[in-house]
């Protein structure tokens, strides 16, 4: 079968980490043939692993497609603000895409993704790769085979961890929304997109309530400083300390993001210059440390959605309650259970965890999008592929209501209303 060609825009921790491994794993089934990168030492290490042609190297996303279409596919892995212009060339130009979440932190320009994908008759794939998962994905097949009846509640949450909120939530590229996302939508989107994927009808109506409750520099301790490298006199009893979370030899978890140098003096150096060394209570953060979603679906089931950063590691949890039935489970544990109340039955299902951060989902999302650029599968009215245009859509739309619930103290958003509105606008006008 044909090994796919694709164009790789950015080489962050998604696009070198995921996306062109699995061309290096699978070389059979995808080619890296193109990347840009405006970062040197991410984008001739993707060059060299690959072997990618001194032709085909960009330093910025515009520089790639100035030449055409030069692959059968571009995956689109740039910051969030940089998703909607390159995806819409990527359609014009004919390429089948492969789009980072969220698609975009602009209501409007997501539903001229979605309308752009349908109208070229391109496969458009969001990275919602929870969908993909055995955990989640067992739970959706328990639920089809009628295992808990009509579903009346579902709820889920998600705990960001605070080490992933202080790495990238607060020192790093998501820590503010105007140059990133809200977090509901940066981070939490795939959870709005489980919820709506089980529930498998439309939402029609969100509240939502959160704020910045402790990164901020009111809640500094005496002695604190503006770097923890600093001399901070209490750097030793933070939990937040950059010192602590990115000195973890061997493996380094943390400081592989922000340097390639693992050395203590490599990363002590970022530290002292870089953004990732600074106090976490004197940042240019704002968005939240926790949250809350309510939502209404239009069969009169609902849901509720909790976001929170303080928990000591990061995992996901889910309680669906219907009429025949129940089932709860733990992401990270990968497993979970269900109770059906006619014959007091409890089954147990555990699912295979192993392959990537989110529970072996990407992979296979991955190897979904080559089968389905393969196959140019296309469906005119519900777009193609699991995680489609289409598909991811409805979970930006919640994250946007409950976004503008939040900001204006939990004000209950009429979906419809918000969508109507959000079409009318031209590209680029805030939400």
């Amino acid at each position: 079968m044909k090994t796919v060609t694709a164009v790789l825009l950015g080489a962050g921790s998604r696009g070198r980490y995921i996306y062109a491994p699995y061309a290096e794993k699978h070389p059979e089934d995808l080619k890296i043939v193109a990347v840009a990168e405006p970062n040197a030492e991410r984008r001739e290490r993707i060059v060299a692993i690959h072997g990618i042609a001194p032709d085909r190297v960009y330093a910025s996303w515009e520089q790639a497609f100035e030449h055409g279409r030069i692959a059968d596919a571009m995956i689109i892995s740039t910051l969030d603000r940089l998703h909607y212009m390159p995806a819409m060339r990527a359609l014009e130009l004919g390429y089948h895409v492969l789009l980072e979440k969220p698609m975009s932190p602009v209501a409007e320009e997501c539903i001229r993704i979605e309308q752009a994908a349908l109208a070229q008759q391109r496969v458009l794939t969001v990275s919602h790769v929870l969908r993909y998962s055995p955990f989640w994905s067992g739970i959706k097949s328990c639920i089809e085979a009628g295992e808990v009846g009509t579903i009346a509640t579902i709820q889920h949450s998600e705990y960001v961890g605070y080490r992933h909120m202080t790495h990238s939530y607060v020192r790093g590229n998501w820590r503010n929304s105007s140059e990133s996302s809200p977090m509901i939508l940066a981070k939490c989107c795939h959870d709005l997109d489980i919820i709506s994927w089980l529930m498998d009808q439309p939402c029609t109506r969100v509240s939502s309530f959160g704020s910045l409750l402790h990164f901020r520099e009111e809640q500094a301790p005496e002695g604190s400083t503006e770097r923890c490298t600093d001399g901070c006199l209490v750097e030793r009893s933070c939990p937040f300390s950059a010192l602590k979370l990115y000195n973890q030899p061997p493996e380094h978890p943390w400081a592989r993001y922000i340097t390639p140098d693992l050395s203590a003096e490599g990363i002590m150096q970022v530290l002292k210059e870089g953004p990732f060394g600074r106090c976490v209570y004197r940042c240019d953060n704002d968005v939240v440390d926790h949250q809350i979603v309510n939502m209404e679906f239009a069969g009169g089931a609902n849901a509720t959605f909790t976001l929170s950063a303080f928990a000591e590691k990061e995992f996901r949890r889910v309680r669906i309650m219907g009429t025949k039935g129940e089932i709860y489970g733990d992401m990270e544990a990968g497993s979970f259970t269900l109770n059906r109340y006619a014959t007091g039955e409890t089954i147990r299902f555990h699912c295979g965890v192993k392959g990537d951060g989110h529970g072996g989902g990407d992979e296979r999302m991955i190897y979904d999008f080559v089968r389905q650029v393969r196959e140019r599968e296309y469906d005119r009215v519900s777009g193609a592929g699991l995680t489609s245009a289409t598909a991811s859509l409805q979970s930006h739309l919640i994250a946007f209501a409950a976004e503008a619930s939040r900001l204006q103290g939990g004000m209950i958003v009429e979906l419809d209303e918000m969508v109507k509105r959000a079409a009318d606008q031209p590209s680029g006008t805030p939400n």
